[in-house]
């Protein structure tokens, strides 16, 4: 079992930086491939980027690349999103996610743990 507390959302202004936090408790976090994925109201939920076991590699959706950075720090069991360049559009609840792979993040299926989710808001 794996337990996921997703932290550091907020309000920003448009332009703004936040870095979300999910840290990991129970089993080997470093098992496991590690994925946020965000839902805006009236919305389904999608994948923002993911990070495998060892983070050497990294996904991206489209509507963040180049402005959210996703990176990991097994030695503290602890996963991150740093989101740069805030734009309206990105308001939503954040969640992280763990799945035995990448591919499975990337797929949003087989995914075994969430956490509770993380309110960003940004005004423009």
């Amino acid at each position: 079992q794996v337990q996921l507390v997703e932290s550091g959302g907020g309000l920003v202004q448009a332009g703004g930086s936040l870095r979300l936090s999910c840290a990991a408790s129970g089993r080997a976090f470093s098992n496991y491939a590690m994925g946020w994925f965000r839902q805006a109201p009236g919305k389904e939920r999608y994948i923002v980027g993911a990070i495998n076991w060892s983070g050497d590699y990294t996904y991206y959706a489209d509507s963040v690349k180049g402005r959210f950075t996703i990176a990991r720090d097994n030695a503290k069991n602890t996963v991150y999103l740093q989101m740069n360049s805030l734009k309206p559009e990105d308001t939503a609840v954040y969640y992280c996610a763990a799945a035995g792979n990448i591919w499975a993040v990337i797929a949003a299926t087989g995914l075994d743990y969430w956490g509770q989710g993380t309110q960003v808001t940004v005004s423009s």
